[in-house]
């Protein structure tokens, strides 16, 4: 439905105010995409964004621009660390003890697979270090459809595994999404995946489970290693729950790979990201306890009709707080993402404005009675208040009982995870190319619809 060359809410925002939401569902995506294309322009030449480069704002580690350098040094970084699909393929199978079937439960995987590092060549502009942490996940992509699809046919009862009335948590970024996500997983009745079982969710080389979240560890800490502010802006934690951008990766079709790299000219493919999405939570749950699973990710508001098609009785909690915090920072948080892998981050291109156009869009729909009954709104102020009370409120909209033991989790979680322990993500509206009072006026008419508390 979708490119992931801009973050995908932002993409269908501009498609919406444009076109008055008729290009969402109907137009093709040529005529998206020479919307969007007209829109940015426009944008550009009004200076409402303004193109700056990230090194005004975050100063590299010398380490990381020794290794750039490295690539400089012989020609360009395509040279020390290549990014090639058959060669890459050849390396997953061997490095798997001769695996060879990577699946088809989600089509065409090596169509996407290839055309993803076509386009990660062609405007990708990755650095060394950039390549580097990109040929892993790509490896780590491919290793894990092989030991998944080689575990599903081993024991078919997993195909048959339901996923039943999973909790769903989207909305704007910074809008609470992470919190919220971390405190449902504290339900003893519910499961967020994890880190480590997402990274590498299933056995290989006699690893042991703690070997592999010691694995996964070191691979998140990485990304704080090369930009060390990026610990203001998200704690990874191979313990924590980990959000489906990340969960979907080695389907090679959805967020992940238009979020770490410009690659404006790749579609994804969001049936095929759901149909990955459904296979690998079926094999974590196998032989466990039945568990509603806790996910989350900002591109469900992108395709929710497709989540509730894959999920029929999901419930989806919609969170919300005041654009003028969430829109900067979403746009600090993706160049941020960026900058670890490219020295060419475009702001105007990486971000843009429309939150609110998605946000009124799901109301109307909701409105009109388009979408299931199944939706609750969560807010920002609210659960920053009172976390115990703001999620027993969202259970009792859900008809989920909210257990005691459930609350006093909240209570000792909050108390162990002080706010701004890493530092505190700092940013304005205007360094980051916007105007407060025009911002603000843009989205009264989502404010007002679902009564945001302003927070400046």
């Amino acid at each position: 439905m979708a490119k992931t060359g801009w973050s995908s809410w932002t993409l269908l925002a501009a498609v919406l105010r444009e076109c008055g939401g008729s290009c969402s569902s109907q137009g093709s995506q040529s005529e998206r995409l020479v919307c969007i294309h007209t829109i940015r322009r426009r944008e550009i030449q009004q200076g409402m964004k303004k193109t700056k480069d990230l090194s005004d704002f975050y100063q590299r580690p010398d380490w990381v621009r020794r290794v750039n350098a490295m690539g400089d040094s012989v020609g360009g970084s395509k040279h020390l660390v290549p990014l090639e699909a058959e060669t890459l393929i050849d390396t997953a199978t061997a490095s798997t003890g001769g695996l060879t079937d990577f699946g088809s439960f989600d089509g065409d995987w090596k169509r996407r697979f290839t055309s993803l590092i076509q386009e990660l060549e062609a405007t990708g502009n990755l650095n060394t270090v950039g390549r580097l942490m990109t040929r892993q996940e790509l490896l780590r992509g491919l290793r894990t459809r092989l030991l998944l699809t080689h575990a599903r046919n081993e024991n078919p009862l997993i195909s048959q595994e339901p996923i039943t009335s999973p909790l769903v948590i989207t909305g704007p970024p910074r809008s609470g999404t992470s919190i919220l996500f971390e405190l449902l997983s504290l339900d003893p009745n519910a499961r967020g995946p994890l880190g480590w079982e997402v990274l590498h969710p299933l056995p290989f080389d006699g690893k042991t489970p703690a070997e592999r979240l010691a694995m996964s560890e070191c691979e998140q800490e990485f990304w704080t290693d090369v930009q060390p502010e990026f610990a203001t802006i998200h704690e990874l934690r191979s313990d924590l729950p980990v959000e489906c951008v990340t969960l979907t990766l080695p389907g090679f079709s959805g967020g992940h790979w238009g979020m770490v790299a410009n690659i404006p000219h790749w579609e994804a493919d969001y049936s095929a990201t759901m149909a990955y999405h459904r296979a690998l939570l079926q094999t974590l749950q196998h032989g466990g306890q039945p568990q509603n699973w806790v996910l989350k990710t900002p591109l469900y508001l992108v395709f929710i009709d497709l989540l509730f098609e894959t999920y029929p009785d999901a419930w989806l909690i919609h969170t919300h707080r005041d654009p003028l915090k969430t829109e900067p920072s979403s746009l600090s948080t993706l160049a941020t993402v960026r900058w670890e892998r490219s020295d060419f981050v475009d702001l105007p291109e990486a971000g843009g404005a429309g939150l609110g156009d998605i946000m009124i869009h799901l109301a109307h729909r909701r409105t009109a009675g388009e979408l299931p009954d199944r939706i609750v709104d969560s807010h920002f102020t609210e659960l920053m208040a009172d976390p115990v009370a703001a999620v027993e409120k969202l259970y009792g909209q859900m008809d989920r009982p909210f257990l005691g033991t459930h609350a006093d989790s909240i209570r000792h979680y909050i108390d162990s995870k002080p706010k701004g322990k890493f530092g505190q993500h700092k940013y304005s509206a205007e360094e980051w190319g916007f105007n407060s009072a025009e911002l603000r006026k843009k989205m009264l008419p989502y404010t007002d619809h679902y009564g945001i508390t302003l927070e400046s």
